[in-house]
């Protein structure tokens, strides 16, 4: 599948990245040096947009080396209306300050189906509230 980047100042060489050609994730790379502080939650832009075809989201995915010293990268979803440009937010859970140094690959960016889902109050049969057990032995 091909995801066209919409430019919003990154490099050739800072464009997600795959390091080899089966891997799940495309690299994502910090645009500048920070330090993150113990409980703090940073959102880092990533100089470009992605067009993500109906029916899928992207995410910017922890890298296990990065999650194993207590730097996550939150979840939110990458919408496939969505045209902006795209951060890495990364919540620090460990005890330490951390410096993330500019070039520095901090996620992974993953595209993935979804069900868009239709919500409605009456659909088939009604179950009942109950749980663990309720419908007999």
């Amino acid at each position: 599948m091909k995801i066209r980047l919409i430019d919003f100042g990154v490099t050739k060489e800072r464009c997600p990245f795959r390091p080899h050609e089966n891997d799940a994730g495309a690299d994502v790379f910090m645009p500048f040096d920070c330090r993150i502080k113990p409980g703090e939650i940073i959102k880092i832009p990533l100089g470009y947009g992605i067009e993500i075809p109906d029916g899928f989201a992207g995410y910017v995915f922890p890298r296990s080396s990065m999650a194993l010293k207590g730097l996550i990268c939150e979840l939110p979803p990458i919408d496939s209306g969505y045209r902006g440009e795209i951060h890495a937010i990364i919540s620090n859970v460990s005890n330490s300050e951390h410096l993330m140094k500019k070039d520095t690959r901090i996620g992974q960016l993953i595209i993935t189906p979804v069900v868009i889902a239709d919500f409605v109050f009456e659909h088939g049969k009604q179950r009942k509230n109950g749980a663990f057990g309720s419908t007999g032995r």
